[in-house]
Protein backbone atom coordinates (compact mmCIF):
# COMPACT_ATOMS: atom_id res chain seq x y z
CA UNK A 1 0.00 0.00 0.00
CA UNK A 2 1.18 3.50 -0.73
CA UNK A 3 2.55 4.78 2.56
CA UNK A 4 1.43 8.33 1.86
CA UNK A 5 -2.20 7.30 1.73
CA UNK A 6 -3.93 7.42 5.10
CA UNK A 7 -6.87 5.00 5.57
CA UNK A 8 -8.81 4.86 8.83
CA UNK A 9 -11.70 2.68 9.94
CA UNK A 10 -14.13 3.86 12.61
CA UNK A 11 -16.59 1.33 14.00
CA UNK A 12 -19.93 2.94 14.76
CA UNK A 13 -21.39 -0.26 16.23
CA UNK A 14 -20.85 -4.00 15.60
CA UNK A 15 -22.48 -3.85 12.15
CA UNK A 16 -21.79 -0.30 10.94
CA UNK A 17 -18.51 1.41 10.23
CA UNK A 18 -17.05 4.39 8.42
CA UNK A 19 -13.89 4.15 6.34
CA UNK A 20 -12.03 7.31 5.41
CA UNK A 21 -9.38 7.50 2.71
CA UNK A 22 -7.18 10.61 2.71
CA UNK A 23 -5.59 11.30 -0.67
CA UNK A 24 -2.76 13.77 -1.16
CA UNK A 25 -1.30 15.06 -4.42
CA UNK A 26 1.67 12.69 -4.31
CA UNK A 27 -0.74 9.73 -4.41
CA UNK A 28 -2.22 10.55 -7.79
CA UNK A 29 -0.01 13.10 -9.55
CA UNK A 30 2.21 10.64 -11.43
CA UNK A 31 -0.88 8.75 -12.72
CA UNK A 32 -2.49 11.96 -13.92
CA UNK A 33 0.69 13.11 -15.69
CA UNK A 34 1.13 9.75 -17.42
CA UNK A 35 -2.47 9.73 -18.65
CA UNK A 36 -2.19 13.29 -19.98
CA UNK A 37 1.07 12.42 -21.77
CA UNK A 38 -0.61 9.42 -23.37
CA UNK A 39 -3.48 11.65 -24.51
CA UNK A 40 -1.02 14.13 -25.98
CA UNK A 41 0.60 11.43 -28.13
CA UNK A 42 -2.64 10.94 -30.05
CA UNK A 43 -4.18 14.39 -29.76
CA UNK A 44 -5.27 16.08 -33.01
CA UNK A 45 -5.78 19.84 -32.93
CA UNK A 46 -5.86 22.37 -35.74
CA UNK A 47 -2.49 24.02 -36.19
CA UNK A 48 -0.49 21.25 -34.54
CA UNK A 49 0.98 18.00 -35.74
CA UNK A 50 -0.14 14.80 -34.07
CA UNK A 51 1.58 14.51 -30.71
CA UNK A 52 2.80 18.08 -30.72
CA UNK A 53 -0.12 19.84 -29.01
CA UNK A 54 1.25 21.90 -26.09
CA UNK A 55 0.79 20.21 -22.73
CA UNK A 56 -0.91 23.36 -21.43
CA UNK A 57 -3.67 22.85 -24.02
CA UNK A 58 -3.98 19.16 -23.11
CA UNK A 59 -4.20 20.16 -19.45
CA UNK A 60 -6.91 22.73 -20.20
CA UNK A 61 -8.91 20.26 -22.30
CA UNK A 62 -8.62 17.08 -20.24
CA UNK A 63 -6.98 17.93 -16.94
CA UNK A 64 -10.01 17.97 -14.67
CA UNK A 65 -11.69 14.86 -16.09
CA UNK A 66 -8.42 12.90 -15.95
CA UNK A 67 -7.85 14.09 -12.37
CA UNK A 68 -11.32 12.92 -11.30
CA UNK A 69 -10.99 9.58 -13.10
CA UNK A 70 -7.56 8.81 -11.65
CA UNK A 71 -8.54 9.77 -8.11
CA UNK A 72 -11.75 7.71 -8.29
CA UNK A 73 -9.82 4.73 -9.64
CA UNK A 74 -7.17 5.09 -6.94
CA UNK A 75 -9.75 5.35 -4.16
CA UNK A 76 -11.73 2.39 -5.51
CA UNK A 77 -8.61 0.21 -5.67
CA UNK A 78 -7.43 1.16 -2.20
CA UNK A 79 -10.90 0.68 -0.76
CA UNK A 80 -11.08 -2.85 -2.15
CA UNK A 81 -7.53 -3.65 -1.04
CA UNK A 82 -8.17 -2.45 2.50
CA UNK A 83 -11.36 -4.51 2.84
CA UNK A 84 -9.60 -7.62 1.52
CA UNK A 85 -6.38 -7.20 3.53
CA UNK A 86 -8.28 -6.61 6.76
CA UNK A 87 -10.80 -9.42 6.17
CA UNK A 88 -13.80 -7.15 6.54
CA UNK A 89 -17.02 -9.10 5.92
CA UNK A 90 -18.87 -6.33 4.13
CA UNK A 91 -22.56 -6.57 3.25
CA UNK A 92 -23.66 -4.94 0.02
CA UNK A 93 -21.22 -2.35 -1.29
CA UNK A 94 -19.55 0.62 0.46
CA UNK A 95 -21.57 3.81 0.01
CA UNK A 96 -20.36 7.41 0.15
CA UNK A 97 -21.13 8.70 3.61
CA UNK A 98 -24.07 11.08 3.74
CA UNK A 99 -23.14 12.77 6.99
CA UNK A 100 -19.32 12.76 6.99
CA UNK A 101 -18.29 13.13 3.37
CA UNK A 102 -16.63 16.52 3.00
CA UNK A 103 -17.27 18.63 -0.12
CA UNK A 104 -14.78 18.04 -2.94
CA UNK A 105 -13.47 20.88 -5.09
CA UNK A 106 -11.39 19.42 -7.93
CA UNK A 107 -10.65 22.92 -9.26
CA UNK A 108 -8.93 24.25 -6.16
CA UNK A 109 -8.06 21.35 -3.85
CA UNK A 110 -5.05 19.08 -4.09
CA UNK A 111 -5.76 16.92 -1.05
CA UNK A 112 -9.05 15.06 -0.63
CA UNK A 113 -10.90 12.91 1.87
CA UNK A 114 -13.40 10.22 0.91
CA UNK A 115 -15.60 8.70 3.60
CA UNK A 116 -17.66 5.58 3.06
CA UNK A 117 -20.39 3.91 5.08
CA UNK A 118 -19.87 0.16 5.49
CA UNK A 119 -22.41 -2.46 6.49
CA UNK A 120 -20.67 -5.30 8.30
CA UNK A 121 -21.80 -8.89 8.75
CA UNK A 122 -22.64 -9.64 12.37
CA UNK A 123 -20.89 -12.28 14.44
CA UNK A 124 -22.76 -15.58 14.14
CA UNK A 125 -22.92 -17.99 17.04
CA UNK A 126 -25.17 -20.95 16.29
CA UNK A 127 -24.48 -24.19 18.08
CA UNK A 128 -26.35 -27.27 16.90
CA UNK A 129 -26.58 -30.49 18.85
CA UNK A 130 -28.47 -33.77 18.85
CA UNK A 131 -30.88 -32.05 21.21
CA UNK A 132 -32.17 -30.13 18.22
CA UNK A 133 -34.80 -32.20 16.43
CA UNK A 134 -35.97 -31.77 12.86
CA UNK A 135 -38.48 -33.76 10.81
CA UNK A 136 -37.31 -35.36 7.59
CA UNK A 137 -40.16 -36.12 5.23
CA UNK A 138 -39.83 -38.98 2.77
CA UNK A 139 -42.44 -39.29 0.05
CA UNK A 140 -43.75 -42.83 0.01
CA UNK A 141 -43.72 -44.48 -3.42
CA UNK A 142 -47.15 -45.97 -4.16
CA UNK A 143 -48.17 -48.67 -6.61
CA UNK A 144 -50.08 -45.98 -8.47
CA UNK A 145 -46.90 -43.92 -8.95
CA UNK A 146 -45.02 -47.00 -10.17
CA UNK A 147 -47.83 -47.95 -12.58
CA UNK A 148 -47.92 -44.38 -13.91
CA UNK A 149 -44.18 -44.55 -14.61
CA UNK A 150 -44.58 -47.94 -16.30
CA UNK A 151 -47.30 -46.54 -18.55
CA UNK A 152 -45.01 -43.64 -19.39
CA UNK A 153 -42.21 -46.03 -20.38
CA UNK A 154 -44.62 -48.13 -22.45
CA UNK A 155 -45.74 -44.97 -24.27
CA UNK A 156 -42.21 -43.64 -24.78
CA UNK A 157 -40.95 -46.91 -26.23
CA UNK A 158 -44.05 -47.67 -28.30
CA UNK A 159 -43.98 -48.15 -32.08
CA UNK A 160 -46.03 -47.21 -35.14
CA UNK A 161 -46.93 -50.35 -37.09
CA UNK A 162 -48.42 -50.38 -40.56
CA UNK A 163 -52.02 -51.73 -40.66
CA UNK A 164 -54.58 -52.59 -43.36
CA UNK A 165 -57.56 -50.39 -42.43
CA UNK A 166 -58.07 -47.13 -40.58
CA UNK A 167 -59.24 -46.62 -37.01
CA UNK A 168 -59.81 -43.28 -35.29
CA UNK A 169 -56.36 -42.95 -33.64
CA UNK A 170 -54.35 -44.13 -36.65
CA UNK A 171 -52.04 -41.93 -38.73
CA UNK A 172 -53.02 -41.70 -42.40
CA UNK A 173 -50.47 -40.62 -45.02
CA UNK A 174 -51.19 -40.01 -48.68
CA UNK A 175 -51.53 -37.73 -51.70
CA UNK A 176 -53.75 -34.68 -51.13
CA UNK A 177 -55.35 -32.96 -54.14
CA UNK A 178 -57.59 -29.88 -54.19
CA UNK A 179 -60.76 -30.20 -56.33
CA UNK A 180 -62.67 -27.60 -58.31
CA UNK A 181 -66.45 -27.11 -58.30
CA UNK A 182 -66.84 -29.88 -60.87
CA UNK A 183 -65.00 -32.34 -58.63
CA UNK A 184 -61.88 -32.39 -60.83
CA UNK A 185 -58.31 -31.62 -59.73
CA UNK A 186 -58.12 -27.84 -59.57
CA UNK A 187 -55.69 -26.16 -61.90
CA UNK A 188 -52.85 -24.65 -59.83
CA UNK A 189 -54.62 -25.95 -56.72
CA UNK A 190 -53.00 -27.49 -53.64
CA UNK A 191 -51.30 -30.83 -54.08
CA UNK A 192 -49.25 -32.55 -51.40
CA UNK A 193 -47.59 -35.94 -51.89
CA UNK A 194 -46.84 -36.27 -48.17
CA UNK A 195 -50.05 -35.19 -46.45
CA UNK A 196 -50.65 -36.57 -42.96
CA UNK A 197 -53.81 -36.60 -40.87
CA UNK A 198 -55.22 -38.40 -37.88
CA UNK A 199 -58.98 -38.99 -37.93
CA UNK A 200 -59.08 -38.35 -34.18
CA UNK A 201 -58.29 -34.67 -34.87
CA UNK A 202 -61.21 -34.26 -37.30
CA UNK A 203 -63.99 -32.37 -35.51
CA UNK A 204 -66.99 -33.05 -37.76
CA UNK A 205 -68.32 -36.59 -37.33
CA UNK A 206 -69.57 -36.95 -40.93
CA UNK A 207 -66.09 -36.09 -42.29
CA UNK A 208 -64.34 -38.35 -39.77
CA UNK A 209 -66.63 -41.27 -40.74
CA UNK A 210 -65.29 -41.17 -44.30
CA UNK A 211 -61.93 -42.45 -43.07
CA UNK A 212 -63.17 -45.19 -40.77
CA UNK A 213 -62.34 -48.59 -42.26
CA UNK A 214 -60.57 -47.02 -45.27
CA UNK A 215 -57.72 -49.05 -46.76
CA UNK A 216 -54.43 -48.38 -48.49
CA UNK A 217 -55.12 -47.24 -52.08
CA UNK A 218 -58.59 -45.85 -51.29
CA UNK A 219 -59.30 -42.30 -52.47
CA UNK A 220 -61.31 -40.35 -49.90
CA UNK A 221 -63.18 -37.21 -50.95
CA UNK A 222 -63.69 -34.89 -47.99
CA UNK A 223 -63.86 -31.23 -47.05
CA UNK A 224 -60.98 -30.12 -44.78
CA UNK A 225 -62.66 -26.80 -44.00
CA UNK A 226 -65.69 -28.63 -42.60
CA UNK A 227 -63.55 -31.38 -41.08
CA UNK A 228 -61.71 -28.98 -38.79
CA UNK A 229 -64.77 -26.77 -38.08
CA UNK A 230 -63.11 -23.39 -37.77
CA UNK A 231 -59.88 -24.58 -36.15
CA UNK A 232 -57.74 -22.39 -38.38
CA UNK A 233 -54.40 -23.39 -36.87
CA UNK A 234 -54.97 -27.11 -37.47
CA UNK A 235 -56.33 -26.51 -40.97
CA UNK A 236 -53.42 -24.26 -41.98
CA UNK A 237 -51.00 -26.89 -40.69
CA UNK A 238 -52.71 -29.68 -42.62
CA UNK A 239 -52.93 -27.70 -45.88
CA UNK A 240 -49.51 -26.10 -45.27
CA UNK A 241 -50.79 -22.60 -45.92
CA UNK A 242 -50.88 -19.35 -43.96
CA UNK A 243 -53.52 -19.24 -41.24
CA UNK A 244 -54.97 -16.02 -42.69
CA UNK A 245 -55.78 -17.78 -45.98
CA UNK A 246 -57.74 -20.82 -44.73
CA UNK A 247 -61.10 -19.25 -45.58
CA UNK A 248 -60.10 -19.37 -49.25
CA UNK A 249 -60.10 -23.19 -49.20
CA UNK A 250 -63.64 -24.30 -48.48
CA UNK A 251 -63.88 -26.74 -51.40
CA UNK A 252 -63.41 -30.52 -51.40
CA UNK A 253 -60.12 -32.41 -51.55
CA UNK A 254 -59.17 -36.00 -52.21
CA UNK A 255 -56.70 -38.02 -50.19
CA UNK A 256 -55.31 -41.15 -51.82
CA UNK A 257 -54.18 -43.30 -48.90
CA UNK A 258 -50.59 -44.51 -49.26
CA UNK A 259 -49.96 -45.72 -45.72
CA UNK A 260 -51.85 -46.36 -42.48
CA UNK A 261 -49.88 -46.66 -39.25
CA UNK A 262 -51.14 -47.44 -35.78
CA UNK A 263 -49.43 -46.62 -32.53
CA UNK A 264 -48.77 -49.62 -30.34
CA UNK A 265 -47.42 -49.10 -26.85
CA UNK A 266 -44.52 -51.26 -25.76
CA UNK A 267 -45.28 -54.53 -24.05
CA UNK A 268 -44.17 -55.18 -20.49
CA UNK A 269 -41.43 -57.66 -21.30
CA UNK A 270 -37.65 -58.11 -21.31
CA UNK A 271 -37.28 -55.93 -24.41
CA UNK A 272 -38.80 -52.97 -22.54
CA UNK A 273 -36.74 -53.73 -19.41
CA UNK A 274 -33.54 -53.63 -21.48
CA UNK A 275 -34.50 -50.42 -23.29
CA UNK A 276 -35.26 -48.60 -20.06
CA UNK A 277 -32.43 -49.77 -17.80
CA UNK A 278 -29.95 -51.45 -20.11
CA UNK A 279 -29.44 -55.08 -21.13
CA UNK A 280 -29.81 -57.55 -18.29
CA UNK A 281 -30.08 -54.98 -15.48
CA UNK A 282 -33.52 -56.32 -14.55
CA UNK A 283 -35.00 -59.62 -15.66
CA UNK A 284 -38.53 -59.70 -14.27
CA UNK A 285 -41.56 -57.49 -13.78
CA UNK A 286 -40.92 -57.51 -10.04
CA UNK A 287 -37.33 -56.33 -10.50
CA UNK A 288 -38.52 -53.75 -13.05
CA UNK A 289 -40.95 -52.27 -10.53
CA UNK A 290 -38.28 -52.37 -7.83
CA UNK A 291 -35.87 -50.42 -10.02
CA UNK A 292 -38.56 -47.89 -10.87
CA UNK A 293 -39.30 -47.44 -7.16
CA UNK A 294 -35.60 -46.92 -6.47
CA UNK A 295 -35.36 -44.29 -9.24
CA UNK A 296 -38.48 -42.47 -8.03
CA UNK A 297 -37.05 -42.34 -4.51
CA UNK A 298 -33.83 -40.82 -5.88
CA UNK A 299 -35.77 -38.30 -7.95
CA UNK A 300 -37.83 -37.22 -4.94
CA UNK A 301 -34.91 -36.98 -2.50
CA UNK A 302 -34.15 -33.35 -3.54
CA UNK A 303 -37.76 -32.49 -2.66
CA UNK A 304 -37.30 -33.99 0.81
CA UNK A 305 -33.99 -32.15 1.22
CA UNK A 306 -35.60 -28.87 0.17
CA UNK A 307 -38.29 -29.22 2.84
CA UNK A 308 -35.60 -30.17 5.35
CA UNK A 309 -33.65 -27.00 4.52
CA UNK A 310 -36.77 -24.86 5.03
CA UNK A 311 -37.37 -26.44 8.44
CA UNK A 312 -33.67 -26.10 9.30
CA UNK A 313 -33.81 -22.44 8.33
CA UNK A 314 -36.59 -21.83 10.85
CA UNK A 315 -34.65 -23.63 13.57
CA UNK A 316 -31.39 -21.83 12.85
CA UNK A 317 -33.03 -18.44 12.63
CA UNK A 318 -34.76 -19.05 15.94
CA UNK A 319 -31.40 -19.91 17.51
CA UNK A 320 -29.91 -16.80 15.96
CA UNK A 321 -32.94 -14.54 16.46
CA UNK A 322 -30.81 -11.87 18.11
CA UNK A 323 -28.63 -11.45 15.02
CA UNK A 324 -28.54 -7.77 14.18
CA UNK A 325 -28.12 -6.50 10.62
CA UNK A 326 -27.23 -2.97 9.47
CA UNK A 327 -30.85 -2.48 8.39
CA UNK A 328 -30.73 1.23 7.53
CA UNK A 329 -27.54 0.75 5.51
CA UNK A 330 -28.93 -2.24 3.61
CA UNK A 331 -32.15 -0.43 2.74
CA UNK A 332 -30.14 2.52 1.45
CA UNK A 333 -27.91 0.18 -0.57
CA UNK A 334 -31.02 -1.52 -2.03
CA UNK A 335 -32.41 1.86 -3.03
CA UNK A 336 -29.18 3.05 -4.66
CA UNK A 337 -28.76 -0.30 -6.45
CA UNK A 338 -32.36 -0.16 -7.71
CA UNK A 339 -33.27 3.52 -8.15
CA UNK A 340 -36.60 2.59 -9.76
CA UNK A 341 -37.76 0.90 -6.52
CA UNK A 342 -39.90 2.96 -4.20
CA UNK A 343 -39.25 3.25 -0.48
CA UNK A 344 -42.54 1.44 0.11
CA UNK A 345 -41.45 -1.49 -2.07
CA UNK A 346 -38.14 -1.74 -0.26
CA UNK A 347 -39.84 -1.72 3.14
CA UNK A 348 -42.18 -4.46 1.93
CA UNK A 349 -39.39 -6.65 0.50
CA UNK A 350 -36.83 -6.09 3.24
CA UNK A 351 -38.08 -8.58 5.88
CA UNK A 352 -37.73 -11.50 3.46
CA UNK A 353 -34.38 -10.22 2.20
CA UNK A 354 -33.12 -9.86 5.76
CA UNK A 355 -34.33 -13.38 6.59
CA UNK A 356 -32.56 -14.83 3.56
CA UNK A 357 -29.39 -12.87 4.36
CA UNK A 358 -29.31 -14.12 7.94
CA UNK A 359 -29.67 -17.70 6.75
CA UNK A 360 -26.91 -17.13 4.20
CA UNK A 361 -24.59 -15.88 6.94
CA UNK A 362 -25.47 -18.85 9.15
CA UNK A 363 -24.77 -21.27 6.27
CA UNK A 364 -21.49 -19.46 5.62
CA UNK A 365 -20.46 -19.87 9.28
CA UNK A 366 -21.43 -23.55 9.51
CA UNK A 367 -19.75 -24.29 6.16
CA UNK A 368 -16.54 -22.62 7.34
CA UNK A 369 -16.58 -24.43 10.68
CA UNK A 370 -17.04 -27.77 8.94
CA UNK A 371 -14.53 -26.97 6.18
CA UNK A 372 -17.05 -27.45 3.38
CA UNK A 373 -15.14 -27.11 0.12
CA UNK A 374 -15.64 -28.06 -3.50
CA UNK A 375 -13.13 -29.53 -5.93
CA UNK A 376 -13.18 -29.90 -9.70
CA UNK A 377 -14.06 -33.61 -9.66
CA UNK A 378 -17.10 -32.97 -7.45
CA UNK A 379 -18.30 -30.27 -9.84
CA UNK A 380 -17.87 -32.67 -12.78
CA UNK A 381 -19.78 -35.48 -11.04
CA UNK A 382 -22.55 -33.05 -10.11
CA UNK A 383 -22.80 -32.02 -13.79
CA UNK A 384 -23.11 -35.67 -14.82
CA UNK A 385 -25.80 -36.34 -12.21
CA UNK A 386 -27.71 -33.20 -13.22
CA UNK A 387 -27.57 -34.30 -16.86
CA UNK A 388 -28.73 -37.78 -15.90
CA UNK A 389 -31.66 -36.31 -13.96
CA UNK A 390 -32.66 -34.19 -16.98
CA UNK A 391 -32.77 -37.26 -19.20
CA UNK A 392 -34.74 -39.14 -16.53
CA UNK A 393 -37.45 -36.47 -16.65
CA UNK A 394 -38.07 -37.52 -20.25
CA UNK A 395 -38.21 -41.20 -19.32
CA UNK A 396 -34.65 -41.90 -20.50
CA UNK A 397 -32.95 -43.95 -17.80
CA UNK A 398 -30.51 -45.95 -19.91
CA UNK A 399 -28.38 -43.11 -21.25
CA UNK A 400 -24.85 -44.08 -22.42
CA UNK A 401 -22.07 -42.84 -20.15
CA UNK A 402 -20.30 -41.13 -23.05
CA UNK A 403 -23.43 -39.13 -23.89
CA UNK A 404 -23.76 -38.04 -20.26
CA UNK A 405 -20.09 -37.08 -20.29
CA UNK A 406 -20.50 -35.01 -23.47
CA UNK A 407 -23.58 -33.18 -22.19
CA UNK A 408 -21.96 -32.48 -18.84
CA UNK A 409 -18.84 -31.10 -20.55
CA UNK A 410 -21.02 -28.63 -22.45
CA UNK A 411 -22.58 -27.60 -19.15
CA UNK A 412 -19.14 -27.00 -17.64
CA UNK A 413 -18.27 -24.56 -20.42
CA UNK A 414 -20.90 -22.10 -19.17
CA UNK A 415 -19.92 -19.86 -16.28
CA UNK A 416 -23.45 -19.60 -14.89
CA UNK A 417 -23.89 -23.39 -15.01
CA UNK A 418 -20.62 -23.88 -13.12
CA UNK A 419 -21.76 -21.44 -10.43
CA UNK A 420 -25.03 -23.33 -10.07
CA UNK A 421 -23.19 -26.64 -9.84
CA UNK A 422 -20.84 -25.30 -7.16
CA UNK A 423 -23.82 -24.05 -5.17
CA UNK A 424 -25.50 -27.45 -5.56
CA UNK A 425 -22.46 -29.33 -4.24
CA UNK A 426 -22.13 -26.91 -1.31
CA UNK A 427 -25.86 -27.21 -0.58
CA UNK A 428 -25.69 -31.02 -0.57
CA UNK A 429 -22.69 -30.98 1.77
CA UNK A 430 -24.40 -28.44 4.02
CA UNK A 431 -27.48 -30.65 4.25
CA UNK A 432 -25.29 -33.63 5.10
CA UNK A 433 -23.63 -31.65 7.91
CA UNK A 434 -27.01 -30.60 9.34
CA UNK A 435 -28.27 -34.18 9.24
CA UNK A 436 -25.24 -35.24 11.28
CA UNK A 437 -25.55 -32.46 13.84
CA UNK A 438 -29.26 -32.69 14.67
CA UNK A 439 -31.61 -35.52 15.53
CA UNK A 440 -33.76 -36.45 12.55
CA UNK A 441 -37.37 -37.51 13.00
CA UNK A 442 -38.09 -39.49 9.79
CA UNK A 443 -41.67 -39.36 8.56
CA UNK A 444 -43.11 -41.00 5.46
CA UNK A 445 -45.92 -39.06 3.80
CA UNK A 446 -47.89 -39.28 0.58
CA UNK A 447 -47.10 -36.99 -2.31
CA UNK A 448 -50.38 -35.14 -1.71
CA UNK A 449 -49.58 -34.63 1.97
CA UNK A 450 -46.11 -33.39 1.07
CA UNK A 451 -47.46 -30.88 -1.44
CA UNK A 452 -49.98 -29.55 1.07
CA UNK A 453 -47.12 -28.61 3.40
CA UNK A 454 -46.11 -25.97 0.87
CA UNK A 455 -49.66 -24.78 0.32
CA UNK A 456 -49.86 -23.99 4.02
CA UNK A 457 -46.79 -21.78 3.63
Amino acid sequence: MNKRMNITLKNIDPVNAKLTIAVVKEDYQSHVEKTLKDLRKNALLDGFRKGMVPMSRIQAMYGKSVLVDEINKLVSDKLGDYIKENNLNVLGEPLPSKDEQKPLDFNNQSDYEFTFDLGLAPEIDVNLSKGAKLPYYTIGITDEMIDKQINSYKANYGTYDEVDSTEEKDMVKGILVELDEAGKPKENGITDDSAVLMPSYIKKKSEKAKFMGAKKGDVITFNPFKAYEGHEAELSSFLKIEKAKVNNYQNDFTLEIAEITRYKEAELNQDLFDKVFGPGVVSSEEEFKGKIKENLEQQLTPESDYKFILDAKELLEEKAKDIRLPDAFLKRWMKESNPEKTEEAIEKDYPQIASDLKFHLIKEKISKENEIKVDAEEIKQCAIQSTKAQFAQYGMSNVPEQLLENYSQEMLKKEESVRNLINKVIEDKFIAVLKEQVTLKPQTVTLEEFQKMFEAK
